[in-house]
């Protein structure tokens, strides 16, 4: 049989297998007739396996590309919150021309090893706003770790504590904290009091939710442009990544 007649034979499976008549057909495939064409499908199948793979390739690809798809309508309709929300602490260029946002946590490694290609990147382009999103889902710590980074925003230091905390190895603890506040020179009674206003919370959530939103599982995460890179990365990558969108006009 050709190899037109065997595809055309399996494309009518689906209809057969479900009772539905063939076109062509006044009466739906008799019992003799649908054992036949799963033999042919099985047989071909058998003899051409590369197909099977060809599927799982082209399934693969489109669910990729509908991820993407929405994704990008996502940052389309969060973008004032993802890049412009008054709650998250801005480094870099206040007023550059492209934003760089990072979804991170204080007790993820990763996110530290990130650290220092990406401030080579912000400080060595000059023109780059990084917004830091206080992501903490890797424990009890990781959220004391953020409010606290929140409300040291409120006494103007937040980017001295941020690195003091990112260089901090193993797990965190309140101590370790406390003693990171003292060392960024925080008014540490001021810093515990600011930790439950309401708008370290309201800030918190909004970055859950948003990160929900983006389909944003783990941290380190990075959104430039309308481009979502999720994990550590390199620096030339994220590097492209602003040139594209600055070339682009923002």
């Amino acid at each position: 049989m050709s190899l037109v007649r065997r595809l055309s034979a399996a494309a009518l499976v689906a209809g057969a297998l479900s009772g539905a008549a063939p076109v062509d057909a006044a009466e739906p495939f008799t019992a003799e007739q649908k054992s036949a064409i799963e033999a042919l499908v099985r047989d071909y199948i058998l003899n051409h396996p590369e197909i099977l793979l060809e599927s799982v390739a082209s399934i693969e690809a489109r669910q990729k590309a509908q991820k993407e798809q929405a994704v990008q309508a996502a940052i389309a309709e969060n973008l004032s919150v993802l890049e412009r929300s008054s709650g998250d602490p801005v480094l870099g260029n206040p007023n550059g021309d492209v934003t760089v946002v990072e979804f991170f946590d204080y007790q993820c490694g990763y996110c530290k090893t990130m650290m220092a290609p990406l401030m080579e990147l912000v400080h060595g382009d000059g023109n780059i706003r990084l917004v830091l999103k206080e992501f903490p889902i890797l424990g009890p710590a990781s959220l004391v770790a953020a409010r606290a980074s929140l409300a040291a925003n409120m006494q103007g230091k937040y980017e001295p504590f941020h690195v003091t905390l990112m260089g901090l190895r193993g797990r965190l603890s309140e101590g370790a904290i406390w003693q990171a506040a003292s060392e960024a020179g925080l008014d540490l009674d001021r810093l515990k009091k600011d930790m439950e206003d309401p708008a370290v919370t309201a800030t918190i959530d909004a970055n859950y939710q948003l990160a929900q939103a983006l389909q944003i599982e783990g941290t380190p995460a990075f959104t430039i442009g309308q481009t979502v890179v999720p994990g550590a990365a390199p620096k030339e990558h994220l590097a492209g990544l602003v040139k594209k969108v600055r070339e682009a006009g923002g």
